[in-house]
């Protein structure tokens, strides 16, 4: 059986940092992102990596200050967030799939996280 389960998420100043953590237990693949919801929008893809080669893709609201990494002995996956604003504020949530190049799209992967709620605060 496979589940995520997201931690980390919080309340914090806009400019300050947090460090998401998805646990994926069940099996490895080969493809891992990040996503996030905010109020009343739909599901915008954050961050992606690939499992073998940990090549790395981020939208470019994020790039310069969102970091996606994976500990492959932890079966393990990370965003680190930097330089936090107010429109960062919403639902961040884990998904794995087996995709060889990951992309951005929700469709292409298979299962989710629950989410962590992200509150930047102005």
């Amino acid at each position: 059986q496979v589940q995520l389960v997201e931690s980390g998420g919080g309340l914090v100043q806009a400019g300050g940092s947090l460090r998401l953590s998805c646990a994926v237990s069940g099996r490895t693949f080969s493809t891992m992102g990040w996503f996030r919801q905010c109020p009343g929008k739909e599901r915008e893809f954050v961050a992606a990596i690939s499992w073998i080669g940990g090549n790395t893709y981020y939208a470019d609201s994020v790039k310069g200050r969102f970091t996606i990494s994976r500990d492959n002995a932890k079966n393990t996956l990370y965003l680190q967030m930097n330089s936090l604003k107010p429109e960062d504020t919403a639902v961040y949530c884990c998904a794995v799939g087996y995709e060889r190049v990951p992309g951005a799209s929700p469709a292409e992967y298979r299962y989710w996280g629950q989410g962590t709620q992200v509150t930047v605060s102005s």
